[in-house]
């Protein structure tokens, strides 16, 4: 038995164990539990929602038996020794008896009442917590499916165009996982059901048009079911669909970046909020009442949690590309995905390691070679993998964060740095920024820009190999045609593509070899649409021409895109701008003035013997005043940065870049006023 079946026994027999209080808790026929086993077909999840409720009873005992433990000894510890129960209530009882039985039993009873409650905690923990992953997959995968079914409708229809009848669409979806995603899964349960349980495939189209998460896709398979069955045309069924479902996509984003605008007005008051608690506090400082832990509360704990919540509140919004971009080279084996090399991945020859004593002395060379490359071409690697800069970059830091540190250079105590805020700052924060992010940056931006370069001109290079195969000529032969007669990185992939098929390469491997290579998820859908129309027939100008349209699209929706983040990154900049100013004025104009006035009374005071009034602002600390303004504005530019860039791209490393050059400018203005 292996490790999976010992955990699954485990889980078993806790559900066993729980399954007569499932009985005694929960009917059969009850809505609770009909929810449940939906959301359990939903999200695909091969268990009974029996056995399921049966194991989320059990650990919620688990964790409610443990909260209780904690929250009776807390009770205990909180009702004898840290608060009194003298007046719990404070009401008036004039029986003394009554009275003497109140004070025996109250302290036990609260103690057992607070052990209650966090019990029933854990328990709400525990169960809710398990009940509730079937609800966030099946919402995932909904997200999912409702974001690629346009792609997947285009899809179908062009291999409706190519010739493909109705069965063979649904198989070739159902196979078309590394690019379709949960669309293709939900395919795949179609074409398993027809053919491991006998099940015609218009039942099994029934049956998973009230199974899947996606209402989208459930009306989409309903509305085809009835084409199916009326005899109607297929083609022009998924044509409609097609344009119809394209039209939705648009809505929806045009719904998402308004959305994304009423929160970036959002962003703009409660960014500012800080400023003002903290402007709050230094005149309350000023007038003798001194807040410190509110002050350092505010820019170290609230203006941290401010950002954090807005960018969690923003991903439930904002909604990444799904996919990786990549493509199998042999679609019969779902488990021989073709990724690029990592840093201990010898690449192609991995496949062909213990088949004969070449392959394994070619295996034994790959290495060294591989190492020599490595060597040689560091800037070539790391533009592949960007993060592995962090594996440099990290370590440097660190060691001279240790120098600095060894030599007296950072301060290494909080005297220190509200002494020299700006310098301590630097080296604590600053420095190691830069050292990590610069090449983080920079590598990212360099393998971006060198991977979207190949779809500058996809869509247009698409038409022209739909015209050139419409004149008769074969899509290889197209290819070459377009390579000559065009420029760009997609052209010179082109001529790579006509030269591996020269030399022997099949035209569907050299098409998911050129895809990999870039791994873009928008191209990656192109590459499976053409490859999978061209094994059918090599006069597919039909199916280009709908790639194109769908390329297209594509392109409208992404200068959309762009074009109404960039608002929302200009809001996001600019209220840190504002930010950053009234920081540096209430600096100048009001802690450096308090600093002047504070020397003068200080002149004075020996004078004044017997004066007990102390002077107005007296009592404020000039030098944390300093560091909490600048700390404040780095901690906000960093967070900024991070938010600027998930508005953009959908993805935390495209923030690298602002979370770089706002903290610079705070930095440049802090060290100038």
């Amino acid at each position: 038995m292996s490790l999976g079946d010992t955990g699954y026994s485990s889980s078993d027999a806790l559900g066993d164990a729980f399954f007569p209080l499932y009985e005694w808790l929960f009917d059969d026929s009850s809505d609770f539990v009909a929810n449940v086993e939906t959301k359990l077909a939903e999200a695909r999840r091969d268990e009974t929602v029996e056995l399921f409720l049966s194991r989320a009873l059990g650990v919620g005992a688990i964790v409610g038996v443990l909260f209780w433990v904690l929250g009776t000894l807390l009770g205990w510890v909180l009702f004898m020794m840290v608060i009194s129960t003298d007046t719990i209530i404070g009401l008036y009882i004039a029986n003394d008896a009554l009275l003497a039985f109140i004070n025996a039993v109250k302290v036990p009873a609260l103690i057992v009442l607070t052990g209650l409650v966090f019990g029933s905690i854990g328990f709400a923990a525990g169960f809710g917590g398990l009940v509730g992953v079937p609800y966030m997959q099946a919402g995932e995968r909904k997200r999912e499916i409702n974001m690629l079914l346009p792609d997947a409708i285009a899809f179908m229809y062009a291999l409706s165009m190519g010739g493909m009848n109705q069965l063979e669409i649904l198989s070739a979806m159902a196979k078309a996982d590394d690019t379709y995603g949960e669309v293709a899964l939900e395919f795949r349960s179609i074409v398993q059901e027809t053919e491991y349980f006998d099940t015609d495939y218009r039942s099994a189209v029934r049956n998973r048009s009230m199974e899947t998460p996606s209402d989208e896709l459930g009306q989409f398979l309903t509305d085809m079911l009835s084409i199916v069955n009326s005899g109607g045309d297929m083609t022009d069924f998924l044509s409609d669909k097609k344009d119809k479902h394209m039209r939705t996509a648009k809505q929806q984003q045009q719904l998402t970046l308004d959305t994304l605008e009423l929160f970036g007005e959002m962003y703009m008051t409660l960014s500012l909020f800080p400023l003002l608690l903290i402007i709050i506090l230094v005149i309350m400082s000023m007038m003798g009442d001194s807040k410190t832990t509110l002050l350092y509360g505010t820019v170290y704990a609230l203006i941290p949690l401010v950002g954090v919540g807005f960018l969690v509140l923003v991903s439930t919004v904002k909604e990444d590309e799904p996919g990786d971009g990549y493509l199998r080279l042999d679609e019969s084996d779902a488990s021989s995905t073709s990724r690029e090399p990592g840093l201990f991945d010898l690449g192609l020859i991995e496949r062909f390691r213990g088949e004969g004593a070449l392959f394994e002395r070619i295996y034994s060379r790959e290495g060294t070679h591989e190492a020599k490359w490595l060597l040689t071409h560091p800037h070539l690697f790391f533009k592949r993998h960007p993060l592995y800069t962090l594996g440099l970059t990290v370590p440097a830091a660190l060691v001279i964060l240790g120098l600095a540190v060894a030599q007296g250079t950072a301060p290494t105590s909080l005297d220190r740095m509200q002494a020299n805020p700006i310098a301590g700052t630097f080296v604590w924060v600053y420095l190691p920024l830069y050292i990590v992010f610069i090449p983080l940056a920079a590598f990212r931006l360099w393998n971006l820009r060198s991977r979207r370069r190949v779809v500058n001109n996809l869509s247009d290079d698409l038409r022209k190999l739909s015209s050139a195969n419409d004149t008769g000529l074969t899509l290889l032969e197209s290819i070459k045609t377009v390579s000559e007669t065009s420029s760009g990185k997609l052209a010179e992939e082109f001529r790579v593509i006509h030269a591996k098929v020269n030399y022997g390469t099949s035209l569907r491997d050299a098409l998911v070899e050129f895809n990999n290579k870039y791994h873009i998820p928008r191209l990656a859908r192109t590459v499976k649409l053409v490859s999978k129309a061209q094994e059918a027939s090599s006069q597919i100008s039909a199916v280009l021409t709908t790639a194109a349209q769908s390329s297209e699209t594509q392109d409208d929706l992404e200068r959309e895109r762009k074009s109404r983040t960039r608002m929302q990154i200009v809001i996001i900049i600019m209220t840190y701008l504002t930010l950053l100013a009234v920081m540096a004025i209430l600096k100048v104009k009001f802690l450096d003035v308090m600093a002047g006035l504070a020397t003068q009374a200080s002149g004075g005071a020996s004078s004044s013997a017997g004066g007990g009034n102390m002077s107005f602002g007296a009592s404020i600390d000039i030098q944390m005043m300093n560091m909490m303004f600048f700390h404040a504005v780095t901690i906000q530019g960093i967070l900024s940065g991070f938010i600027a860039g998930y508005i953009r791209d959908a993805d935390l490393l495209s923030g690298v870049k602002f979370a770089i050059v706002l903290p610079t400018v705070a930095l440049l203005v802090f060290a100038f006023i």
